[in-house]
């Protein structure tokens, strides 16, 4: 493997694009999955991406072995989102109330970010992860959790990253300064500062406690798909815990509590004269299913909102509602045919 490498980086570097590319194709899921981590953004991971591997290529005389072409790739990533970030310019700062239902007075500003978008587990599927190194403090499939991804939004970029490169991919603390090109004390600063904030975030989402249950899960989903299609309100509200939280981004509210679930679904999804069939998927390791609405006029389905939802058991602890725009990444139809209907 060793010999193959050294050839493709010879090769690479005289200019061989094919060389090039048959030496990064390994690493780019995981590099895509570590933009994601930090940006919180498919979208702009998959730019950071780009960005990545044009430098790479561009750079790739520069690179001198000291470290594995992996760390090498890696710390062209981490730079390059932190760069996106100082940027930041085409993020908004704050956005208004989805203009569907006048919904009901939120509990209180949600802190999932306006950008935060889910990442389809079809790309994880095939993911050739690495093991992790001997610093790392988070399961993969833990790492990539829409709590996790959340908390990771609250912390400054510089934080943020030293988190990543520590706690999720397992560099020692001198890696991570050389790929940050700061001090090792800078490192241990922002990381203990990062490890605060997260753990605090994560207990008061309860993904800390959280335990991969697949049976329980399939039977959550059966139940929660079957609440949905029949319009039954109270069979949804029966799945809830009692501090169950909702949240809308782009719109930064949360709602908290059954009966604040409550309400937004009677005022929101279950109006008069809604007819719903649903389609199940997954999303960062989690349960989602996308909900298509019934068009009164034309006889079919319309994509209406991709549901993320936390589980403890088989009680959901919160839904994350996320427009139509994120869909088609997830392979769902923007229309679905009626149940008896030929497609």
């Amino acid at each position: 493997m060793e010999m193959d490498t050294t050839d493709l980086i010879a090769r690479a570097r005289a200019g061989d694009q094919d060389a090039f590319r048959d030496l990064v194709q390994g690493h780019s899921r995981e590099l895509q999955v570590h933009c994601y981590r930090i940006l919180g953004s498919l979208q702009d991971a998959e730019d950071a991406l780009q960005e990545t591997l044009v430098s790479a290529w561009r750079n790739l005389g520069g690179f001198g072995r000291r470290s594995s072409l992996r760390t090498w790739l890696y710390q062209i990533a981490t730079n390059r989102c932190l760069s996106m970030l100082r940027a930041d310019g085409r993020r908004p700062r704050t956005v208004s109330s989805p203009p569907e239902a006048a919904l009901p007075e939120p509990t209180g500003a949600g802190d999932a970010p306006p950008w935060l978008e889910p990442y389809p587990d079809v790309l994880l599927d095939h993911l050739v992860d690495q093991r992790p190194g001997p610093e790392a403090r988070y399961e993969t499939t833990e790492a990539v959790s829409l709590a996790f991804i959340t908390a990771l939004q609250l912390l400054p970029p510089r934080q943020r990253a030293a988190l990543v490169l520590r706690d999720v991919l397992g560099y020692r603390t001198a890696e991570a300064a050389r790929m940050l090109d700061t001090t090792q004390e800078a490192v241990n600063s922002a990381l203990k500062r990062a490890r605060a904030t997260v753990d605090t975030r994560l207990a008061d989402s309860g993904e800390a406690a959280r335990q991969l249950d697949t049976a329980a899960e399939q039977r959550l989903v059966a139940r929660l798909t079957d609440a949905l299609e029949r319009a039954d309100l109270d069979a949804l509200i029966g799945l809830l815990v009692a501090d169950v939280r909702l949240s809308m981004p782009p719109a930064m509210l949360e709602y908290r509590g059954i009966e604040s679930a409550r309400r937004v679904f009677a005022a929101v999804s279950f109006r008069p004269g809604r007819n719903y069939r649903v389609v199940p998927t997954r999303a960062n390791g989690q349960p989602a299913v996308g909900l298509y609405l019934a068009d009164p006029h034309s006889g079919i389905y319309r994509a209406y909102v991709l549901l993320v939802v936390s589980t403890t058991g088989e009680r959901i602890t919160a839904i994350t509602c996320f427009n139509t725009g994120v869909m088609t990444r997830f392979g769902l139809p923007r229309t679905l045919p009626e149940p008896d209907s030929p497609c």
